[in-house]
């Protein structure tokens, strides 16, 4: 009788951002809902029966004996860099930075792998698989980023990567981007998903054993997640995505995930002509400040994971022929503006109905968190009544829909921001806390209260 021969194994497809595995190819991901991400992925090894014993690599030791020297965050010689990591990269941690095309990570990392190399003692390594040495020595040229200690790589080939890093023997290495580097042991094109897992893999295994912080570069789909399987994210040690309007000079590094110290900070940089610069106190970029306010216009407090931030709002109410009158909103939330609009017609009996209502942020600031209720609501009365708000008063509160004003978190740091940059007056929810010396506080209940306000006249 013939033998009978074993199947090969059937081949699995898997989505590229979320990482749902389907037994055929299908154009949409179920999980996601994503169009053309599934792609063939490697058959998975037969799980084993039974795993025997090994030799453990360094014994167990009681939590007390273990050394905390070797976990010290080191500083990366940018003040923005180390409020978002926590006080600096820790010895053997892998860091995700993520962000657009154009919205300056390449030029951030070379001044991180410069400032290194200026001031650790130790060299450190930048490795791209996008770009010429050429084109990233012009780089550092412009933004003044050479130096000896500074080594640079172009590679694509993970053993070639691995053997620069023999070669110099470097204490930050810098992966430009994750997506272009290939391993040859690992099947699929670069920037796929068995790709992506392998050089992430490899390159934790690599920080892990040798105590050295890398740095990887990974691009982010259109809806704004890191390319790649999700899996990605769960393999590092930090998060970050760099965010940037590329019609604004300002960038955002916000923390989204760090084993290491908060996963909510965000460090503020500037994009300039000869490179990026860490803003130290940017509240200034989202005011206009004036002598005289204009009718429209109301200033809140939005705090970005522990920093307090000043922004201000800008609304104009106007007439219109239109069936339809238009809403269009810039840096807020198109379906919150529309609640207060609701909530302003109710309950402060403004009629908007047949107004067009624009409303936006200055300096390219998103305000999401509903703190900034009550500003919006001030800015739309104020242009609708013509009636301007004093040039030295903030807003702070979220409006429900009942029409009352909500507390949030951190009042007391709002205002304390805010008196420090010249603002004595604010309007507050209720119980607000302590209340900085020369501030005046009043506290309104609900959004009738804060339209008196408004309609007092000085």
């Amino acid at each position: 009788m013939p033998s009978k021969t074993a199947r090969p194994p059937r081949p699995t497809y898997r989505c590229a951002d979320c990482g749902h595995e389907v037994a055929k190819w299908v154009g949409r991901c179920p999980g996601c809902q994503a169009w053309g991400t599934i792609d063939e992925a490697a058959p998975a090894r037969p799980a084993l029966a039974k795993v025997s014993a090994g030799a453990p690599s360094t014994p167990a030791r009681p939590i007390a004996e273990v050394d905390l020297d070797s976990a010290r965050a080191v500083s990366t010689g940018i003040g923005e860099l180390d409020r978002v990591l926590g006080g600096g990269v820790v010895p053997g941690a892998v860091v995700l930075l993520a962000g657009e095309p154009g919205v300056g990570k390449s030029t951030l990392l070379l001044e991180v792998a410069h400032r290194w190399a200026l001031g650790s003692g130790t060299p450190s390594l930048y490795v791209t698989g996008e770009e010429s040495a050429g084109q990233v020595r012009l780089r550092a040229e412009r933004t003044d980023s050479v130096h000896p200690q500074l080594f640079l790589g172009a590679e694509s080939d993970l053993s070639a990567v691995l053997g620069h890093v023999d070669a110099v023997s470097p204490g930050l290495l810098v992966v430009d981007s994750v997506q272009t580097v290939q391993s040859p042991d690992a099947e699929g094109t670069p920037g796929g998903v068995t790709q992506v897992r392998s050089v992430t893999a490899a390159l934790v295994a690599l920080a892990k054993e040798r105590g050295l912080p890398v740095v990887l570069v990974g691009h982010v789909t259109k809806e704004g997640s890191v390319a790649g399987p999700r899996v990605l994210e769960h393999l590092v040690d930090v998060v970050l995505h760099f965010e940037g309007d590329r019609h604004s000079a300002l960038r955002l590094l916000r923390g989204v995930k760090n084993r290491f110290g908060p996963a909510d900070e965000v460090g503020c940089f500037e994009q300039r002509d000869d490179g990026i610069a860490e803003v130290v106190d940017p509240s200034g970029l989202f005011l206009n400040r004036q002598e005289s306010m204009v009718p429209g216009t109301a200033v809140t407090v939005m705090v970005e994971g522990k920093r307090p931030l000043l922004a201000e709002v800008q609304a104009l109410v106007t007439p219109t022929q239109m069936t339809m009158p238009r809403r269009s909103v810039s840096g807020l939330d198109s379906a919150r503006l529309s609640m207060m609009l609701a909530v302003l017609d109710k309950r402060g009996n403004l009629r908007t109905g047949d107004q067009e209502v624009y409303a936006a942020t200055v300096g390219g600031t998103k305000l999401t968190e509903p703190a900034s209720d009550l500003a919006v609501a001030l800015a739309v009365a104020s242009s609708k009544l013509d009636l301007p708000l004093p040039s030295n008063m903030i807003a702070v509160g979220e409006v429900g829909l009942a029409g009352e004003i909500r507390r949030v978190n951190s009042v007391g740091r709002r205002l304390a921001e805010a008196a420090r940059l010249g603002f004595d007056r604010a309007l507050v929810p209720p119980d607000p806390g302590p209340v900085p010396q020369g501030m005046k506080a009043t506290v309104v209940p609900d959004l009738k209260s804060a339209l008196r306000e408004l309609r007092r006249k000085e």
